[in-house]
């Protein structure tokens, strides 16, 4: 099956809702242009811009990477806390994508998103049978001036199309910690260290399935995975929106 028919499949939308997008049309997570054909989720044109993170890809982590099989050069260096990740894109195809959904009220990408999340990572949920959902939270801080919760956001929408529940307060984030792009892996894991916190939420003897936007180094997911881990989970899965090259 190629990317574009991957991606396509059970995007079409019910004719109500086909109705109600001639009249306030969504933004296609691609371009941002009002979604073309009416009644579609993203523009047909625009998804074979999309490409999906597919085989060969770190056991471990999920990163695409050169070899048939085995470890990333990163997690043959670091012994992760969560159990496996997957990511969906590759993060180049939906850089611009993340940015308007993180920081520019894109809210609405995140049904689609977590459609084509659902079916194109379908073995791999099925696989780790999660028992709820959690998303990586940002700080009071950062949400506030926000608005709200991308990670979050996308985690509610997973779990209507899943079926798994999702939880919200599992795991709190305390520290505002800097911005992490320019930092190099054992400074992530420094800027991380204590930024979480547990929550109200009892997750004990539970399988976690934990979402966040984008998967750089794992660093932020180690930190989330083990407070879950502490707080008795059983094992923690992650997903993620994007995910970088490995090697």
């Amino acid at each position: 099956m190629t990317d574009t028919a991957l991606l396509r499949k059970d995007l079409t939308r019910p004719m109500a809702d086909k109705a109600i997008s001639l009249v306030f049309p969504l933004r296609c997570p691609v371009c941002d242009r009002p979604v073309w054909p009416p009644g579609e989720k993203i523009c047909l044109g625009c998804l074979k811009k999309l490409k999906a993170v597919t085989p060969p890809v770190c056991e471990k982590c999920g990163k695409k990477i050169r070899l048939s099989e085995g470890l990333c050069e990163d997690c043959r260096k670091t012994a992760h806390v969560f159990y496996r990740s997957r990511g969906v894109f590759e993060y180049k195809c939906v850089r611009e994508a993340l940015y308007r959904f993180k920081y520019l009220g894109r809210r609405e990408y995140a049904a689609v998103f977590a459609e084509m999340t659902a079916d194109i990572l379908k073995e791999y949920i099925a696989f780790s049978r999660p028992d709820v959902i959690v998303a990586v939270p940002l700080s009071a801080e950062k949400e506030n001036k926000r608005g709200y919760n991308q990670s979050y956001d996308y985690a509610m929408e997973l779990s209507k199309v899943t079926g798994i529940p999702a939880l919200k307060d599992a795991v709190r984030r305390v520290k505002n910690t800097a911005p992490m792009k320019l930092l190099s892996p054992e400074e992530r894991r420094k800027n991380l260290k204590n930024a979480f916190k547990s929550g109200q939420n009892v997750v004990k003897s539970l399988c976690i399935l934990l979402v966040d936007d984008i998967y750089t180094t794992g660093a932020t997911m180690d930190e989330c995975a083990q407070v879950l881990l502490d707080m008795g989970a059983q094992r923690v899965y992650c997903i993620t929106l994007a995910s970088g090259e490995g090697v």
